[in-house]
């Protein structure tokens, strides 16, 4: 999972840059990157591993000159770890390109093929972001002549939407032209689009949430539909077109349960409001599953389950309690890459209040289970806390699948509840007691503000792949690639080599 902005402005946007992947820095705090074009200066990029108040210093902000700009903050999905597979990236041709991507590329070993066999171009890492660029550019190339135009853009794009699989939300810089943002014909990843009026015009922003909007003053003006191209030109004048084939509207219903902040709005559904839906729900399965409970308080895992805990213990009846004090300087543990560093971070990352557990019976409750590796942790410190029981629940059904359209769930075997029951996991996480959201009940907790969406990708909960490619032989591939001895092999080996840690600082030629 990655964030994505663009910007098109009447004054300059490294500031708006910064803030705004500042804004966005939960979705990634693997690499970071700006890249901006001014016409006295040409394209100016910064990027490397780290989080975005590592990567950029002043003296970098001060290179980032220009009223034309995107940026990126990456957790690695396909590729690894190295600050070379930090985004944007960039082509030389045709005109100069810089391109970042929130998703995943299904057919990104088909793609990569042709690129290098048929359509002759060069690759120089693993990501299927570089890719996606590759296959941008040639398409623009074969349109291309002495004067761009956004018809040309659009053709480009519908070519992109027939090659690539999967899930994606882009944006991208022409050089001396203007931005290009696009989402996939099914919308997976989601990609928000907002106007700023000024005394010359208009500025425009698209972002991955629309909470990035908000605190830079932009107004929301929608979500970018399905397969929806939008090209704005570098005086702000504003294009859009949708894909003209076939689109399926279905969101990543993940993003709600733990991705996305909950003061954002994504395809017109409200974050927060659908996390307290899913507290509701979740508060109506105990009751059906536990009508004799004996909980005397809820307490939630910080952060993102507060807003579902809250609405447990209203329904239920019972005291609501901060049990658990996060520090907030150590990152989110889903999207750490290795299982010690996991499992390390939680007793950093969470301290228990012993007042709040000592003999009491303890409901915690969590967005989701996904490793089971935190909410193994999380017991163990509620029983040392003194709790008298410690029931579970999570606000999620079973991830039992991966996920294939950019989130980096893990191998399928790392998945705790995959080929297991209920039971087991309640077992294996150490709870006395393991209730989890039905998947239908968190359907209609998300889908209550846009009838309009009829379905989700659900894929980590049910193994229903709604682009229809994902085989078992893609899964078994996926497995080899994704599991945590893999990750730690190509780390020892980035190692190793030396690695390249060094980042990309550079004014770049037209």
């Amino acid at each position: 999972m990655c964030g994505v902005i663009g910007i098109v402005s009447s004054r300059p946007v490294n500031q708006a840059l910064y803030d705004a992947l500042t804004i966005l820095q939960h979705r990634g705090q693997d690499a970071a990157g700006i890249c901006t074009w001014s016409e006295e200066g040409g394209l100016h990029q910064r990027r490397t591993n780290g989080l975005v108040r590592d990567v950029f210093r002043t003296r970098h902000m001060l290179r980032l000159k220009g009223k034309v700009g995107i940026a990126h903050a990456r957790y690695p999905t396909a590729g690894g770890s190295q600050s070379s597979e930090a985004q944007p990236f960039y082509v030389n041709s045709p005109y100069g390109i810089c391109l970042a991507h929130n998703g995943n590329l299904t057919n990104h070993d088909e793609l990569t093929e042709h690129l290098v066999g048929e359509d002759l171009r060069h690759l120089n890492t693993g990501s299927d972001s570089e890719v996606l660029l590759n296959v941008f550019a040639h398409e623009l190339q074969t349109r291309a002549n002495a004067r761009l135009t956004a018809e040309q853009v659009f053709a480009a794009v519908s070519a992109v939407h027939d090659r690539c699989r999967g899930g994606y939300a882009v944006v991208a810089m022409i050089v001396g032209f203007g931005i290009v943002a696009f989402r996939d014909p099914n919308g997976i990843r989601p990609l928000v689009l907002g106007e700023r009026r000024t005394e010359s015009g208009s500025d425009y922003m698209v972002a991955s949430e629309s909470v990035a909007l908000d605190v830079l003053q932009f107004e929301r003006l929608r979500d970018l539909r399905p397969g929806e191209t939008v090209v704005i030109e570098n005086g702000g004048r504003l294009h859009s077109r949708v894909y003209e084939h076939a689109v399926r509207h279905t969101p990543c219903i993940f993003e709600y349960v733990y991705f996305a902040r909950p003061d954002s709005i994504l395809d017109d559904i409200s974050v927060y409001k659908a996390r307290l839906r899913m507290g509701e729900q979740l508060a109506g399965k105990i009751v059906r599953d536990f009508p004799q409970h004996d909980v005397d308080v809820v307490i939630p895992i910080p952060d993102t389950s507060r807003t579902s805990a809250l609405q447990v213990a209203y329904h239920l009846g019972v005291k609501y309690r901060e049990g658990f004090i996060k520090n907030r300087y150590i990152g989110r543990t889903f999207i750490m890459p290795g299982q010690a560093e996991r499992a390390e971070s939680v007793r950093r990352k969470l301290n228990a209040i012993d007042l709040e557990f000592r003999g009491k019976n303890v409901l915690l409750v969590d967005d989701s289970i996904v490793r089971g590796t935190t909410s193994r942790q999380i017991i163990k410190l509620a029983r040392e806390a003194g709790a008298a029981k410690v029931y579970f629940a999570s606000a999620a059904p079973p991830v039992r699948y991966p996920n294939v359209y950019g989130i980096d769930m893990p191998a399928a075997s790392e998945l705790i509840a995959n080929g297991r029951t209920v039971e087991e996991v309640q077992r294996l996480i150490g709870a006395d007691r393991l209730i989890y959201q039905d998947l239908d009940g968190l359907i209609r907790s998300v889908r209550h503000d846009n009838s309009a969406i009829t379905e989700f990708d659900t894929s980590c909960f049910s193994g229903e792949y709604i682009t229809g490619d994902v085989t078992p032989e893609y899964l078994d591939d996926l497995e080899r690639r994704r599991n945590d001895a893999e990750k730690q092999r190509r780390k020892a080996k980035l190692k190793g080599t030396g690695g390249d840690e060094t980042g990309t600082d550079a004014v770049v030629g037209m």
